[in-house]
């Protein structure tokens, strides 16, 4: 058996499910642990939901078996003895490990966050992030009617995504810091300023009243810069939604703009990335072929 710690927002639950595919496809029995990161408050929820996705569930026996985890007194005893026998296997690092895809028995940890784990089967990865309707259901009828306003004016223009990652990126500066600057935003903007001059620039972010001020500074109230306002963090799947209907995208160093933009669905869909994803490790294999990238001076890196 195989088992997937979930851990992290909906980007990364995404990446690890799309693990999840791969590897049922090779033929192997593939459960996740949705305990050991959420069973406890102030933590993000799982997400998958959005794309009416159920999933196995290790219990928590089949967990402790994996990793050898049990606290009784006997197993105590014997990993002080003999040490600890535990089949967890941790991605090597940020980019594509191959050993993820071969290690059994084996309980997986990281986030995965490349394409090329899973794109042989890309056909069957898009089908299961459909979005389902039940993400319109609960919603009050006010932000239903600007949801689908937004909609609108996304599926009749030349759209393009732009997200902004403030909030907790600013909180972890050390290793998101100083990558999606202003001055990356304003050369992005201008690359499409120049390939679509009939663009419409959608805005996400966690900070709306922080876009909507930056729009202001920047660029002229001429109708072609929409600060998106879809609730916050607890629907952010809305975000990631209207994100994919976009025609092109301009995204953060985040797994949530990545799969927002890898979803949309034009042929001819552009993406500029930052030029680098964190300042703390070299990340090669987050970048898929059709991506341009910018540095954080608003430089275009070849």
């Amino acid at each position: 058996m195989i088992i997937i710690q979930m851990t992290g927002g909906m980007g990364n639950q995404m990446f690890q499910y799309a693990l999840y595919l791969k590897l049922c496809s090779l033929g192997r029995e593939v459960k996740f642990d949705d305990i050991s990161e959420y069973d406890r408050p102030g933590v993000r929820p799982v997400m998958l939901w959005a794309f009416d996705i159920d999933y196995p569930r290790a219990d928590k026996d089949e967990i402790n078996e994996i990793t050898d985890g049990f606290l009784k007194f006997s197993h105590r005893v014997r990993r002080k003895l003999f040490g600890r026998k535990s089949k967890e296997y941790h991605e090597e690092s940020c980019n594509f490990d191959g050993q993820a895809l071969v290690r059994e028995p084996a309980y997986l940890t990281g986030y995965f966050q490349s394409e090329k784990y899973f794109k042989d089967i890309e056909e069957q990865v898009r089908g299961a992030f459909t979005f389902s309707g039940k993400i319109w259901e609960g919603l009050d009828g006010e932000l239903k009617e600007r949801l689908e306003g937004y909609l609108k004016r996304i599926e009749n223009a030349v759209s393009v995504a732009v997200h902004i990652r403030r909030g907790d990126y600013l909180e972890k500066e050390e290793i998101y810091g100083g990558i999606c600057t202003e001055e990356y935003y304003r050369r992005a903007i201008a690359y499409f300023e120049e390939k679509e001059p009939e663009a419409v620039f959608f805005l996400f972010s966690n900070e709306p009243e922080w876009v909507k001020k930056w729009i202001r500074e920047n660029y002229e109230d001429n109708g072609r810069f929409v600060a998106v306002e879809s609730g916050r963090g607890e629907n952010g799947y809305l975000d990631m939604y209207l994100m994919s209907r976009c025609r092109h995208y301009i995204i953060a160093n985040s797994s949530f703009s990545w799969w927002g933009a890898w979803l949309g669905a034009s042929r001819d869909k552009r993406i500029i990335a930052p030029s680098k994803w964190a300042q703390n490790q070299c990340y090669t294999d987050i970048y898929t072929e059709n991506m341009v990238r910018i540095s954080a001076k608003g430089d275009l890196v070849e």
